[in-house]
């Protein structure tokens, strides 16, 4: 088949589990061919596949029409411009995640040496971003996943900012709890989805991504309240805490930061104009 019957008779057959069926199929297409980008798919629509290549091809499309993510398929997820090493054991980075990273890019950008703190760093791509975009900083990268820990330090390593960072396991805080470091920002994406509305989710997700960086206790802020009660104790005067919220949580992250002395707390919207992001500073 050539390129461009493959993509006719693929998006439509994708249209059934996916709401990017077009995209889904460049993206496989693109791993089939050797990593080529998308133009070289939209030059060669003329081209045939070898047989090799088709049957490769229809093995990562079934395993598509089972529903199992994209980004575990290819191993790969771009995000802020960067590319990701992702499988089976790591939340998969998402656009919801960039306006967070975007954030913090521009309220330091004009600051000195930074320490900083990403609580649950999974594949690292919040870690990498900063370390990649922001000049003068040291990351320090915590999950209590060993394997989460390992694809991100693939992931520095790959998008060359691994001496800017260091990976630590860690249950939230306490892999750094005898360190003595004063940060000056803690970020985080936790686990914010609530108890009963997990088995809601979409099958490619609740069925191949990591519960543990799904589930945020029977509201969803456990983890909200918890980072934010501990963080006060690492943060310098003037730190941030920035996290990312469900698209109804912001209200409720707010509280919760007021009522642990945070000042100067604010939200972001995300590109579909929901609150996904929650900054407060340190009295």
């Amino acid at each position: 088949m050539t390129i461009r019957e493959i993509l006719i008779k693929y998006m439509e057959e994708l249209s059934s589990i996916s709401d990017t069926p077009k995209l889904d199929t460049e993206i496989i297409l693109q791993k089939v061919l050797g990593d080529v980008d998308r133009l070289y798919i939209q030059l060669n629509l003329n081209k045939k596949l070898s047989d090799e290549q088709m049957e490769e091809f229809n093995r990562m499309i079934k395993e598509r029409l089972d529903g199992r993510p994209i980004a575990y398929i290819v191993n790969n997820r771009e995000f802020m411009g960067l590319d990701f090493f992702v499988e089976e054991g790591v939340l998969i980075p998402r656009p919801d995640t960039e306006p967070l990273v975007e954030e913090i890019i521009e309220l330091t950008k004009d600051k000195k040496m930074l320490n900083i703190v990403d609580i649950g760093t999974g594949s690292g791509a919040i870690s990498v971003s900063l370390a990649k975009y922001i000049d003068n900083c040291h990351v320090y990268s915590l999950d209590i996943s060993e394997k989460a820990l390992s694809i991100g330090k693939k992931n520095a390593i790959s998008n060359k900012v691994n001496s800017k960072i260091d990976f630590i396991e860690s249950n939230l805080f306490s892999g750094i709890k005898d360190k003595n470091i004063k940060l000056d920002l803690i970020v985080s994406n936790p686990p914010y989805i609530r108890k009963k509305d997990i088995d809601t989710l979409h099958t490619q997700v609740k069925d191949y991504e990591p519960y543990i960086a799904l589930e945020g206790g029977e509201d969803g802020l456990d983890f909200y309240r918890s980072i934010t009660k501990e963080s006060v104790c690492y943060l310098k005067d003037g730190g941030i805490l920035a996290f990312e919220v469900g698209h109804d949580q912001a209200k409720d992250v707010y509280d919760i930061m007021k009522d642990n002395g945070y000042s100067k707390i604010y939200t972001k919207k995300d590109l579909q104009g929901i609150d996904r992001v929650v900054i407060g500073y340190k009295l």
